[in-house]
């Protein structure tokens, strides 16, 4: 069932409104993946007919764009993903940290994206690998999975990094550590060793 609004209804209505007002700061790629997005299953990048013998319904289904951005032709992907990474977990609980950076370095991230984002990732995951080995703390290696988001919930750049950590990790003799009930690590910790 088609939900009541989609990303390529709003593209469609302030689309044009939208690349205008931001003129130079869209670069050429972000374009494509609009106008992709906006022509998604529509005429305009063909399709086909089905007819049923017996009734003579007719039902047209337009192409996708197939672009990896585009919400709707990614959903299938998403899913398997999801499944995927569900398959991989162990039966632990899991703890949700996040990652951030300062306005003055995030302005730079717009112009340095790649070099910006990897120092992020490393530093995020480096800092919850060595506070997770302390001895005082976890005294063990823990794994995790990361997102790396541009975006905030604002639509505005706001480079961040979502990590899934699960709570415990392998002591050095090789023997699973658990980590306290609800309580991962000391979040004043891993930020004054993130800074």
């Amino acid at each position: 069932m088609r939900p009541a609004l989609e990303v390529a209804d709003i593209f469609r209505r302030h689309g044009d409104t939208f690349r205008t007002a931001q003129g130079a700061r869209l670069t050429s790629k972000q374009r494509r993946v609009m106008t992709a997005i906006e022509l998604c299953r529509t005429a305009a990048l063909g399709g086909h007919v089905e007819q049923c013998d017996d009734c003579g319904l007719v039902r047209i289904s337009y192409c996708s764009c197939r672009d990896r951005h585009c919400p709707k032709c990614q959903g299938l992907a998403r899913a398997q993903w999801l499944a995927d990474r569900k398959a991989d977990l162990l039966p632990v609980c899991y703890f949700h940290v996040v990652f951030t950076v300062p306005a003055p370095i995030a302005a730079v991230a717009l112009q340095n994206k790649a070099v910006v984002y990897d120092i992020l990732l490393k530093a995020a995951a480096e800092t919850i690998r060595i506070i997770g080995a302390d001895p005082k703390h976890l005294g063990a290696e823990t794994g995790m999975i990361a997102i790396l988001h541009s975006w905030g919930q604002t639509l505005t750049h706001h480079p961040h990094a979502h990590f899934v950590v699960p709570g415990g990790g392998l002591a050095p003799d090789g023997r699973w550590v658990g980590c306290r009930p609800n309580f991962f690590l000391p979040v004043h910790v891993l930020s004054s060793l993130y800074r």
